[in-house]
């Protein structure tokens, strides 16, 4: 029984370990690209540490009969361990600095976005995975049912606001390939990021605690049966509360999570063509003599396009090469919706015009 009981400890500050890890590791902006490498080679050994903690479980896990929680927690753990493996191996294969001889083990322009997507599939199922042990954690805890329902609904409201700041963040947007990168705050204050990080795991612990408990209950007797309804509710209020947030205070910069495909969809500048110019372009000399019409002239030039075979997270398609610019003239001020509109026929825009503009237009000289 001690056994039991010292292996159980174990595995409870094993998950610890992990879950501080992880938190270190979606921080990326704060411990920068050294430590964040680093800190994911300790995370790989701590989960492969935590898989011989929990050998017996593979033993049995084609033997018995499945109750809903059994069967939850045990995909929710396959699942898990998936999005790890991919995770470690995609970062594995980007090191530049814990296992740089691994480097390029498979394509780049692959791994980095396999990495980014998988590594939050990761969180999020981090945060199930330890919200279905909540439960059995505070069993000796001895509260009764009005304390369990003050602290489920303490929870609720914090999971709606860990909710908010997931899709505040984008975060939907990681996880289903929408962007090929992370859009980080830098400025923002190291405990911010931390403490956001933590309450967006809070939101998934929640919902892993209160389907535990539902998937409980099905196997409880009459006499001790709880009602499944208190926590239905208490995911919805979060839901609900998470998702009102998102949609009153959305992002200032337009990273929504709601249907924003704008990456994908390239808002380019638009270059005027000669017939649709303004009537004081009609005269402008041939000379590019100087005119009143706002417009900034923009002196072309050469650059150096691509990047080195020895950059970190190369692709093959970014070979060196020098890169040409013809001189133009460019519009001072940033172009509204309005003015886009009236002189292309048309709004391309997928956000409001009151948080974002479309890009400026140029004209060609």
């Amino acid at each position: 029984m001690a056994d039991v009981k010292m292996n159980n400890t174990v595995k409870r500050i094993v998950d610890a370990v992990m879950t501080v890890l992880l938190l270190f590791l979606m921080a990326y902006q704060v411990t920068g690209e050294m430590a964040h490498e680093w800190i994911g080679a300790g995370m790989t050994a701590v989960v492969f540490l935590h898989q011989i903690l929990n050998r017996k479980w593979y033993g049995v896990l084609f033997k018995g009969k499945y109750n809903p929680y059994r069967t939850v927690t045990s995909v929710l753990n396959i699942l898990l361990l998936a999005c790890f493996a991919l995770t470690a191996f995609c970062g594995l294969s980007m090191s530049s600095y814990a296992v740089p001889f691994l480097y390029g083990m498979a394509p780049v322009s692959f791994v980095r976005r396999m990495h980014l997507s998988m590594s939050h599939w990761a969180f999020v199922l981090m945060g199930l995975h330890l919200g279905m042990h909540i439960p059995t954690m505070i069993a000796g805890w001895k509260l009764n049912d009005r304390q369990k329902q003050i602290l489920t609904c303490i929870s609720a409201c914090i999971g709606g606001i860990g909710l908010y700041l997931f899709l505040k963040n984008g975060m939907p947007n990681y996880l289903f390939f929408r962007v090929p990168f992370a859009f980080l705050d830098y400025a923002k204050a190291g405990w911010q990021v931390f403490l956001e990080n933590l309450l967006m795991l809070g939101f998934w612990a929640l919902i892993g605690t209160e389907t535990a408990r539902i998937c409980m209950s099905t196997v409880q007797t009459a006499k001790t049966k709880k009602n499944i309804l208190f926590p239905a509710v208490a995911m919805a209020v979060s839901v609900i509360l998470g998702g009102g947030l998102a949609l009153v205070f959305p992002p200032e910069d337009g990273l929504s999570s709601f249907g924003n495909d704008g990456w994908s969809q390239p808002q380019e500048s638009a270059s005027v063509p000669a017939e649709s110019a303004a009537p004081q372009q009609a005269s402008k000399p041939d000379n590019n003599a100087a005119i009143e019409d706002g417009f900034v002239r923009i002196e072309g030039g050469s650059f150096r396009m691509g990047s080195p075979d020895t950059e970190n997270w190369r692709i093959g398609d970014e070979t060196l090469h020098e890169g040409r610019v013809a001189s133009f003239f460019m519009d001072s001020h940033e172009t509204t919706q309005g003015e886009y509109t009236r002189l292309m026929k048309e709004n391309p825009s997928v956000f409001d015009s009151s948080r974002a503009h479309a890009p400026s237009i140029t004209r060609s000289v």
